[in-house]
C-alpha cells in the first residue's frame, strides 16, 4: 500500500531549496571540475533516497507510519542544496509520473539532477491495487517473488516498467525489496523460486538497459546471511545485481565490510544507513515492533554500528563505479535527533569530516518542513 502523501511543502520551502541550490552551485567547484566528489575514487556518485523527505503519523508501535512527500521538484532541489548528485525516489513518490516519463526527465534536466534508481515497482495512483503485492487484504500471503500467485504478472509488469519508464529516464539499475517475509523465514524452495524469478526479471529488464538490483532488507526474504548467500549463489551475476544497505546488512547479523568486499562486482549501489553497536553479529533480527517503538536506524555516522571507513576503504581500493546513497528515514519527533535538516546535515558532515568526501557545507536553513 502506498503511504499517504503529506501536504505539499509551502512556496517558501521551495524558494529556500532553490536559493540553497543556487548558492551551492555558485560556491562549489567540485562537479564543474569533473573530479568527482570522492577524493580517491571519482566514479562514486552520491545521492539520497526519498525516505528522508517525509513525516510520521500515528502512534508507535501499532499505527506509526512514514508518509513520504511526492513533491518531486522540491525533493530534487533539496538534494542539490546538500550537494548531492542524484535522487532515488520510492515507488509511491513517482506515481504521478507513471505513463509520462518525459515530464520527469524534463524536471531532472531543469534541476540538474540525476535519477540514481527507483525503489520497487511504481504504479499510477489511479491504477487498481495490483494482484502481485505480498499481502492481499482478506486473503493469505502470496509472495509472487518467491514463486507464489501473481509471479507471471509481476515479471510482465517489471519488464514493462523497465521498458516504458526506467529506460526513457536513463535509469540503469533498479532497486527491489522483493516483497514480504514468510512467517518463520523463507524455505529453501522459496529461495530457489526467488532466484528463478530474479533471473527471469533480470534477463528481461537487462534487454532494456536496466540491471535488476536486489535490496536485502529487514523483514524481507533475504534478511539473514544464509538467505542472502543462497540467493546470490543461485542467481546469474549477469542478470541479478545488488544494492547493499550498510544498516540492513549489520542488522541482519552480517559483517558489512566483508560482504562489501566479497560481492563488490555485483553491487550497483550502496545505501548508507547507520545502526547501533548492539546489533553487530546478532543472531536474531530486531522485530518491526521494536523498530516502531524506537528506530533501529540512524543517520550516517550517528549510531556507531556501521564501519563506514572500512566500507569506503574497500570501495576506494577496488575502484567501485556506482552510487553511494543516503537511505535514512525522516526523524521521529520523540527520538531527539532533530529535524530533517539536522539529520541530512549530520550525514553530510560525517562524509566531509571523517571520509573526506568533497561535499559542500550543508545550507544553514533546511529546505523542507523546517521552514514555516
Amino acid at each position: 500500500m502506498n503511504p499517504i502523501t503529506p501536504p505539499r511543502p509551502s512556496r517558501r520551502e521551495v524558494l529556500l531549496s532553490t536559493l540553497a541550490a543556487a548558492a551551492w552551485c555558485g560556491a562549489s567547484p567540485v562537479l564543474g571540475a569533473g573530479r568527482g566528489l570522492d577524493p580517491l575514487d571519482p566514479d562514486i556518485r552520491f545521492g539520497t533516497t526519498g525516505s528522508i523527505f517525509a513525516t510520521w503519523a500515528g502512534t508507535a508501535p501499532t499505527t506509526l507510519a512514514l508518509q513520504m512527500s511526492s513533491n518531486m521538484r522540491m525533493m530534487l532541489l533539496a538534494c542539490k542544496a546538500y550537494g548531492l548528485e542524484g535522487f532515488e525516489p520510492y515507488s509511491s513518490q513517482v506515481s504521478d509520473y507513471v505513463g509520462r516519463p518525459a515530464d520527469l526527465k524534463r524536471l531532472l534536466t531543469e534541476t540538474g539532477m540525476t535519477l540514481a534508481s527507483v525503489g520497487d515497482l511504481p504504479r499510477s495512483r489511479s491504477a487498481p491495487a495490483p494482484a502481485t503485492t505480498s499481502i492481499s487484504v482478506g486473503a493469505a500471503a502470496q509472495y509472487p517473488w518467491l514463486g507464489g500467485a501473481g509471479r507471471a504478472q509481476l515479471i510482465a509488469d517489471m519488464e514493462a516498467c523497465a521498458r516504458d519508464f526506467l529506460q526513457p529516464l536513463g535509469v540503469d539499475h533498479w532497486k527491489n525489496n522483493m516483497g514480504g517475509r514468510p512467517e518463520g523465514g523463507p524455505t529453501d524452495d522459496q529461495l530457489k523460486a526467488l532466484a528463478d524469478t530474479s533471473n527471469e526479471i533480470g534477463r528481461r529488464t537487462l534487454a532494456h538497459g536496466v540491471k535488476l538490483a536486489l535490496h536485502p532488507h529487514l523483514w524481507g526474504p533475504m534478511e539473514r546471511e544464509h538467505e542472502f548467500r543462497r540467493v546470490m549463489e543461485l542467481t546469474d551475476p549477469t542478470y541479478v545485481h545488488l544494492i547493499l544497505d550498510t544498516g540492513h546488512n549489520v542488522l541482519g547479523g552480517m559483517d558489512v565490510v566483508k560482504i562489501t568486499d566479497e560481492f563488490l562486482p555485483r553491487i550497483t549501489e550502496v545505501h548508507l544507513k547507520d545502526t547501533f553497536p548492539q546489533y553487530r553479529g546478532n543472531k536474531a533480527t530486531p522485530t518491526r515492533a521494536q523498530h516502531l517503538t524506537k528506530s533501529v536506524y540512524a543517520s550516517v555516522g550517528q549510531g556507531g554500528g556501521v564501519d563506514f571507513p572500512g566500507i569506503f576503504r574497500v570501495l576506494r581500493q577496488r575502484k567501485f563505479k556506482g552510487w553511494a546513497v543516503f537511505d535514512i528515514d525522516a526523524p521521529r519527533v520523540d527520538e531527539g535527533t532533530g529535524t530533517i535538516h539536522d539529520n541530512l546535515t549530520a550525514s553530510v558532515n560525517y562524509m566531509r569530516d571523517v571520509l573526506k568526501v568533497r561535499l559542500p557545507r550543508p545550507p544553514k536553513v533546511g529546505p523542507f518542513t523546517e521552514a514555516s
